[in-house]
């Protein structure tokens, strides 16, 4: 395969975040009757109005439009993360226990109190984001004290990590599953690996010793409980001792961890950790090129230990393979990974991405053929992975792009 040519893929992907990505949720998804964002749209742009409000949803939006603003200086960007900020402090904060609800219904009452960890850590990662936006002493006090309270309530003392959820004033609880999806278990890859973007993200804007030694010690963690030393795949679901509870394969997940750990060791700034983390996340951004990627370009959802159970191609994967696969060519110059990279990119654009109604489909099947009966915006269904996507790509083959015109004189393929 010819390699990419970085300035037209450049323009391809800042097209599609902010021409589709970014202005859909602009156009379609402020709710000017109770208040937030809508928490259900389908693909056809209906919009059901008796949809619960997730906070995994008004985090993620508020992350995107932070970053975005970051990036663009746009103020109609700002506006987006302002209203996301003022509806989750009105409404999802939990002013007594501290923390925030997992659910609301659609006028803004809780539904759901627990304090699901993985949720409150994409509070902290959108508040960190947020404050890089915009300066604010109290969404950094905010970001602070919730870094506070999942260690005094969440951490595992005796295992290490941190356990899944806890009641609404943070006691134990046998409600842990983040999902229908998902097993009820003391402890999951998906929130460890959340935690660790979050503490990334706060470690940018306030550098504690206290948090540079629970940021190293949850990198060390994941290094030597989730991430299967053999297969180089995350392992799933854990108790509390770290015995492996499920044997599926999350692609997804392998390739998003991938870069996420990397950043941050990167954030972290130790050296000897960064080399074994660089080595370790190369390793497993191989084997979901090895055995994840279709003939397509398109990353499977999941596997067992004999072969693919799932063929699906789901939006976020894709997302997280053109990110992920960028960053192993980064650390590795190995071509393939630039090329699965851009294939990946290509399967998005003709596939995923809905040219009628905008944003991208949930999902399409081992064809390429979309799926209609998920939802275009839902609880999980969310800004961040795709516009995510755009920012670092473009961040990325900006550094590729100089690093090339240095060694070259100006040629724009790598």
């Amino acid at each position: 395969m010819e390699q990419p040519d970085i300035k037209s893929w450049q323009q391809e992907i800042e097209s599609e975040l902010k021409d589709n990505i970014l202005s859909f949720w602009m156009k379609h998804t402020r709710d000017e009757r109770y208040g937030g964002f809508v928490g259900g749209i389908t693909n056809e742009l209906k919009v059901n109005d008796a949809s619960e409000k997730s906070l995994v949803l008004n985090a993620r939006i508020l992350w995107t439009y932070a970053a975005a603003y970051r990036k663009y200086n746009d103020p109609a960007y700002l506006e987006m993360a302002e209203r996301a900020y003022e509806y989750i402090i009105s409404h999802f904060q939990d002013r007594e226990n501290g923390g925030y609800y997992w659910l609301l219904d659609y006028a803004g009452e809780p539904v759901q109190t627990k304090k699901q960890i993985y949720g409150q850590a994409f509070m902290i990662y959108a508040l960190a984001e947020y404050v890089q936006a915009r300066p604010d002493e109290l969404a950094l006090q905010q970001a602070e004290q919730l870094f506070g309270l999942i260690e005094q309530h969440s951490y595992d003392e005796k295992y290490k990590g941190y356990i899944e959820a806890l009641s609404r004033s943070w006691e134990a609880t046998d409600d842990l599953s983040l999902s229908h999806t998902d097993l009820n278990e003391k402890k999951s890859m998906n929130t460890h690996l959340h935690v660790l973007e979050a503490y990334s993200n706060l470690f940018r804007v306030s550098p504690s010793a206290r948090l540079a030694g629970k940021l190293k010690e949850l990198i060390e963690t994941m290094l030597d409980h989730i991430v299967d030393a053999e297969s180089n795949h995350f392992k799933l679901f854990f108790d509390e001792a770290w015995h492996s509870k499920s044997h599926e394969i999350s692609y997804g997940h392998d390739i998003e961890g991938s870069w996420l750990l990397v950043e941050a060791a990167e954030v972290l700034g130790d050296q000897e950790l960064f080399r074994r983390t660089e080595r370790i996340a190369l390793a497993m951004a191989q084997a979901v090129y090895e055995e994840g990627v279709d003939s397509d370009g398109a990353v499977v959802n999941e596997a067992d230990p004999h072969g693919w159970t799932d063929t699906d191609k789901i939006w976020w994967p894709q997302a997280e393979a053109v990110v992920g696969f960028l960053n192993a060519y980064q650390m590795s110059g190995q071509e393939h990974f630039l090329q699965a990279a851009y294939r990946t990119w290509e399967f998005i654009d003709r596939c995923i991405v809905d040219k009628t109604n905008g944003e991208w489909f949930w999902k399409v099947n081992q064809a390429g053929e979309p799926s209609y009966e998920q939802m275009k915006v839902d609880p999980w269904k969310c800004p961040y992975h795709n516009g995510r996507m755009g920012l670092q790509v473009l961040e990325r083959l900006a550094k590729l792009d100089k690093q090339t015109n240095k060694e070259h004189g100006g040629a724009h393929h790598v």
